[in-house]
C-alpha cells in the first residue's frame, strides 16, 4: 500500500474527498483533506481507479518517501534510496518540480540537480531533465517526461511521483473553446457544490444559459451517464516498468459496465439544456459534446437570457456567466444580472441556482440571497460558487 495524494485546485479538496469516499478509497468523506488536496492510500488498482474516475482532482501523486535533509550530500544520499525503479526506466526523461520553504536548502535548481543525480545513482543512468510545464502535455513531438515533485519544508523533504501525466481536467474532448474556457474539474466541482443529482427519481433538469464551450453541460452529461472522465485518455502510470495491463483492462471493463447500467437508469428522462447568445460558441459546444460522446444527451440552442425557456418543474440552473474580468471587461453587466434574476423569478420558481462570480454587487442585481461561502479559482481569478434557491 502506497501513500497517495490527489491534488485539488483551491476550494475543490472537499469534493475530491467525497469522490474518493464514493469509490471506496477513503474511509469517510471528510478524511484526508488538507491544503492542496486529499491523502489516501492504495496500490495499483487505487491509482488506476482514482485517475480514471475522479472528476474534480488535478493530479494523483504517489509519495515515494520523506526524509530530513540539511545539506546537498544528505539530500542526494537519501533520495538515492527511494524506489525509483518502480516508476522509471534507466535514461527515461523526467521533469522536476521543486518547492523550498523555511529550509536550509532553499535553491530549487540545486535541489533538482541533486535529486536527478540521485535517480542516476539508483538506476545507473542519469535521466535527461526537461523543463517542468504544468500546462503542457509533452515538449514538441516527444513523449512526455515523468514528473517528479520535491517539497522541502522545515528541512523535511517529501518526494512524490506523478501518476497522471497531463492534468486530469484534460478529458480529451475539448478541442474547441470559447472565450475564457472553464476547466472541466471546476465545472464538475460546481455541479457537485450545487447538489444536482441526476440519479434522483425523476432526474431534475439542468440548465446552463451561458454555456460557452459547453463544459458544464458536458460534465453534467458525463456525470449523469456514469462515464468515467478519464476513459478517453492515457496516464503516466501506463509507462511505469511495473504497469499491469491486465488489471487496467479490468478497471476499464468495470467502468464500462457501470456506465451502461447508469445510462439505462436515466435513459429517456435526462434533460440537460445549454444555450448561449453566441452562435459560434454553441457550435463549438456541440462539437465538444460530440467528441465526449454525450451530444445526444444535451439540447443546445442559441438564445439570449431573455428567451430562456426552462422545462416544467423545479430544476437546477448551473452556469458561468461573464463577471467583468476578461470576458465582458469594461462593460456594465448590471443589466445582464438583473435580467437573469428577473427571468429566474418569473420562469423558474423553486429552482436551485449555482453560478461562478467574483463581484457581490453584480450578484446583488439578481435580487436573490446567495450563499457565497465557497471560494474557488477560475483561470487564476478568485471567484465564488454563489448558490441560492429561487
Amino acid at each position: 500500500m502506497a501513500e497517495l495524494f490527489a491534488v485539488a485546485a483551491p476550494g475543490l479538496a472537499a469534493f475530491v474527498a467525497q469522490e474518493l469516499h464514493a469509490l471506496g478509497l477513503l474511509p469517510a468523506p471528510e478524511a484526508g483533506v488538507e491544503a492542496g488536496g486529499v491523502t489516501f492510500s492504495g496500490g495499483a488498482s487505487a491509482i488506476g481507479r482514482a485517475n480514471l474516475h475522479l472528476r474534480t482532482a488535478s493530479r494523483v501523486l504517489v509519495r515515494l518517501g520523506g526524509f530530513r535533509a540539511v545539506g546537498f550530500e544528505e539530500l542526494r544520499k537519501y533520495a538515492a534510496r527511494l524506489p525509483w525503479e518502480r516508476h522509471l526506466a534507466p535514461g527515461q526523461p523526467i521533469a522536476l518540480r521543486v518547492t523550498c520553504h523555511k529550509s536550509r536548502l532553499y535553491h530549487s535548481g540545486a535541489v533538482a540537480e541533486r535529486v536527478a543525480a540521485a535517480i542516476g545513482d539508483r538506476l545507473g543512468a542519469l535521466p535527461p531533465v526537461q523543463k517542468f510545464d504544468e500546462e503542457s502535455d509533452a515538449p514538441g513531438d516527444s513523449a512526455p517526461p515523468q514528473i517528479v515533485l520535491v517539497r522541502l519544508l522545515h528541512d523535511q523533504a517529501t518526494v512524490s511521483i506523478d501518476s497522471s501525466g497531463a492534468l486530469l481536467h484534460r478529458r480529451g474532448y475539448r478541442l474547441a473553446t470559447a472565450k475564457a474556457p472553464l476547466r472541466e474539474t471546476l465545472a464538475a466541482g460546481l455541479l457537485l457544490a450545487a447538489g444536482w443529482n441526476p440519479l434522483a427519481d425523476p432526474p431534475p433538469p439542468l440548465l446552463d444559459p451561458f454555456c460557452g464551450a459547453g463544459t458544464i453541460a458536458i460534465e453534467a452529461a458525463l456525470l449523469a451517464l456514469g462515464i468515467a472522465p478519464g476513459r478517453r485518455r492515457e496516464f503516466a502510470f501506463m509507462q511505469w516498468p511495473g504497469f499491469d495491463a491486465a488489471l487496467w483492462a479490468e478497471l476499464l471493463a468495470a467502468a464500462d459496465a457501470q456506465q451502461q447500467a447508469q445510462a439505462a437508469q436515466v435513459a429517456g428522462r435526462l434533460q440537460i439544456l445549454a444555450s448561449d447568445r453566441d452562435a459560434g460558441a454553441v457550435e463549438m459546444a456541440q462539437a465538444n459534446a460530440a467528441r465526449a460522446g454525450v451530444g445526444h444527451a444535451i439540447e443546445f440552442s442559441c438564445r439570449p437570457v431573455s428567451a430562456l425557456d426552462p422545462p416544467p418543474g423545479p430544476g437546477w440552473l448551473v452556469t458561468n456567466p461573464p463577471y467583468g474580468v476578461r470576458v465582458g471587461a469594461g462593460h456594465d453587466l448590471r443589466n445582464l444580472y438583473a435580467q437573469l434574476g428577473k427571468v429566474l423569478r418569473a420562469r423558474c420558481p423553486g429552482w436551485q441556482v449555482a453560478l461562478l462570480g467574483n463581484d457581490r454587487q453584480l450578484l446583488g442585481q439578481m435580487g436573490m440571497a446567495f450563499d457565497t461561502s465557497l471560494g474557488l479559482v477560475n483561470g487564476g481569478i478568485k471567484v465564488m460558487a454563489a448558490r441560492a434557491r429561487v
